[in-house]
Order: structure tokens, then sequence, then C-alpha cells
């Protein structure tokens, strides 16, 4: 009996983590499930030894065809340049996952102003964008080149130079019922090692409501910069303006309960029989969760702690429904963490250059909200930073001034957020090349006729010469 042919994805990770990749391990789910291939997901740190993982990789192919899928990079450069040295030694790499497709052909006008990023076809045989369920096809003869040029949402560069891109198929929610949550391992001088998933995700929206719909908005120059008549740059923009998975994905929509509740059945479960912690990917639950607890509950599915992210306005709305569910909450024993809220500032005009589409009052309404919800629900409502919450918090930005500094600060002490709310560091702004605040960059650049420095696939808005 021949043995099946092999893949495997490689996903950047964090060291000494036990958290699920819900993306790479859907994906190699469905590969296994509806092709002759097995397929395991490798969780690679910053500080693991390349030299390893291509050893194992040598012994798991042996004499086949390298078939090597990278997805959820994080912008790491050491995984692009271990996946072009894969590449030039004959395997096939894939670049799959959010900003495949313009991570794959470059930046904007690359080719008119060469200091801007050229992409990472020289990485990757091709890119592939939208559902896994389109590698099915790609598998059936992935070594014909003929049958990447044809298949769905397939981005490459041709033999005579052409960017050749396909459309993607349209989701479809049978592929995203169960999720195999053994299939995520590291490499390490011991040879292959299981990662023991303890928090995992559950996907019931894809994208996000506030990214279904972009508009022109108006960006103010960077504070190092003087800008003329204090004019502004107008941009479009869906979703936050520094999002560029919104910008990627937009918004699709929810998918139906009985596929959100298969994939909780699928969960591991912990030694009471619980369900491991998981993040349910929707960035506005609040308003079907009732619905939701209540059918695990019909269901005798025994929750352990359910994590959400969410935006501050839409928290607020929710408030009715929040209460609700931490009732059914209470009654079964599950905990609800807010494990981060999009706070991102504390200081109005950095949250318009953000184009978060709040204000700091409604930041000041959300965290009252959750502070008022523990005091009535201590038994089943998380959300500090000491319950393992980490809320959204962007510092430093291209716009800081020492008034802007000063309003941050005065809020900061007035309503003593460094007790529950901020992180324990900021994160620095990161503008991905094709996010809507690389536009306000190349704009900036053809005004003033500067140039900013690209690390890979970022912008270092805080570098131009």
């Amino acid at each position: 009996m021949k043995t099946k042919n092999r893949m495997a994805i490689i996903a950047s990770y964090f060291e000494n983590e036990s958290y699920g990749l819900l993306g790479p391990q859907i994906a190699a789910t469905i590969i296994e499930d509806n092709t002759d291939y097995e397929c395991i997901v490798i969780a690679v740190t910053r500080n693991d030894d390349k030299s390893l993982i291509k050893k194992f990789l040598d012994e798991y192919f042996g004499k086949e065809k390298k078939i090597i899928g990278f997805s959820s990079l994080s912008g790491r450069e050491d995984l692009f340049s271990f996946s072009r040295e894969l590449k030039n030694e004959g395997a096939i790499t894939i670049l799959a996952g959010p900003q495949s497709y313009p991570d794959y052909i470059g930046e904007t006008g690359w080719k008119e102003h060469l200091h801007r990023f050229k992409g990472f076809s020289g990485s990757f045989s091709f890119s592939i964008k939208g559902p896994a369920e389109q590698a099915i096809l790609l598998l059936n003869d992935i070594e014909n080149q003929d049958q990447w040029l044809s298949s769905p949402g397939v981005t490459l560069i041709s033999p005579d130079f052409r960017i050749v891109s396909n459309s993607a198929k349209a989701w479809n929610e049978e592929f995203l019922r169960t999720v195999k949550w053994n299939n995520l391992y590291r490499i390490g001088k011991e040879g292959i090692m299981p990662i023991k998933i303890t928090v995992a995700q559950v996907v019931q929206q894809i994208g996000c409501p506030y990214a279904g719909r972009g508009h022109d908005i108006h960006i103010d120059y960077p504070a190092d910069l003087k800008a003329p008549n204090n004019e502004k740059i107008s941009i479009f923009s869906k979703g936050c303006s520094f999002c560029d998975v919104a910008a990627d994905k937009g918004f699709y929509g929810e998918l139906g309960m009985d596929t959100v509740l298969s994939q909780i059945s699928a969960l591991p479960e912990q030694e009471d029989g619980r369900k491991i912690p998981f993040e349910l990917i929707n960035e506005n639950p609040l308003f079907t969760l009732p619905v939701l607890l209540k059918e695990v509950k019909q269901n005798k599915i025994r929750l352990s702690q359910v994590n959400l992210i969410l935006r501050a306005d839409y928290f607020i709305r929710g408030e009715t429904r929040l209460r609700e569910s931490l009732l059914i909450a209470r009654e079964t024993g599950t905990r609800i963490l807010l494990s981060s809220m999009g706070f991102e500032a504390f200081d109005d005009n950095l949250l318009r250059n953000f184009n978060k589409g709040t204000d700091v009052e409604t930041n000041l309404r959300a965290i009252r909200l959750m502070r008022d919800m523990k005091k009535q629900f201590a038994d089943t409502w998380s959300y500090s930073r000491s319950d393992g919450a980490i809320h959204g918090f962007i510092h430093p930005t291209p716009w800081d001034t020492g008034e802007i500094f000063s309003n941050t600060q005065a809020n900061i002490a007035a309503y003593g957020l460094e007790r529950d709310i901020l992180p324990p560091h900021s994160t620095p702004l990161i503008i991905h090349h094709a996010c809507a605040l690389g536009d306000w960059i190349r704009e900036i650049e053809e005004r003033e006729g500067i140039k900013y420095r690209r690390l890979g696939s970022i912008i270092e808005w805080w570098k131009y010469e």
C-alpha cells in the first residue's frame, strides 16, 4: 500500500508558549481530510536552529519533493530567507495567510521607486490568498506548473515575468467545521516534539465589520515634519488605518451557529472534562454570545473559558447582551475573559489618525463598564492585566508631541489605567506596506522628496533620508 504524500506548513511562534495556530492548523486539517497528503505544522521561534529544521525536513520528505507552506509569518525576515533557501534547493514553497498577495508581489510602485519593498516572489514558488481548501486542487498535481497558472487564489510571476493573479474562491463553511489540534510541532535537538495546546481559537466571524466599508480619511503630517499650511494627507481606509488584515480581508460575515458549535465540540479537553480555553474570533461577539452559550449548554458541552477581543464602542453597545452572557456563564461555571480591547490610544488626535472610529471618552466609558462588571460578576468576568489580558496601546507613533504626551499621561493618571488596563509594554506603531498608512507614507515621500526605509514588508516611519 502506497504511503501518503507529505506536506509541511511553517509558521511563526513565540518561545515557551502553548497556544494554537488556527489558520495553519485548519489548513493542515483540510489538506489531510481532502487529499492523499499528510500535513504537519511546524512552529518556529526566532531562536530556533534552522539547520535542525532543515535536517528534519530532509528526513520527513525523504526522496519526495518538498512541499512547504508558509503562513502567519509575522513579518519575520529569517523565515522569508529560510523559504528562499529551501526554494533554491528545489522545494516548492507556498506563501499563504493574511497579506500573502501584496507581500508576494511587493509594494505599490516599487519598480519606479527602488527603495520600496520589492516583495518576496524570490522566496516562494507562488502565493495563495483566500480559503485553505484551494490547496486541494493544487495538490492533485502540484509539480505541474501549468496547474499553478489556473488554480484559484494563486498569484505568481510567470516564466515571461507577467504577474498571474487568480481570483480566490468564496468561503465555504463546510471546511471550517473542525480543526485537528494535535498537528502542531517544534523541532529541536531532540527531534520533533508535539506542542500540547492549552489555548485554541474558534472562528465565528471572518474579517471585521468595521472594515466592511471604507472611506476617505485625513491624516496629520508626522510630528517631525512641518506640514505646509497645516495640511493633512487624504487616504482611503478600510477599518483602522494601521490594520493590514482589515485591508486584506474586509468583512465576509459570521459563520452559522452549527459550524461554530462543531468547532467547539472538537476542541481538546482539560483533565476536568471541560474544553480548553479558546479565543472566539469575532470582532463583535456580544450580540450573539448569549445564544452561543445557551446552545453550548443545551448540547452539554462544558466550557472552561471564552476569550474575547473587542472594540470599545462595540463593547458599550453590547452591555445588555454581556450581562445576559455572564448570567449564563455563572450557571455553567464558565469564565469570560476580555483578553484584548483595542483602545490603542488615550488621545483623540491619535485615535483620529488611527481611524479607530472612537474617541477617548468611548475608551473611558468602556473601562468603567469593564470595572463595573467585575464588581457584579467577579466569579465569571475577567478583563485586567493580572487576569492575562493584553489591551491595545500603541506607542510610539509618528504624531507624538508634547501635547499628546501630556493628554495621554493625564488620562492614565486620572483613571488609574496603569493599575489594570495598560499592558506591561506598549506596542510601537507598525506600518505594513499594504495597510492604509502605507499610502500615507508614500504620499509624504512624494510631497517632501524623502525616502523612508523599509525593513522587509514594514515601513520604518522613524527613519528617512
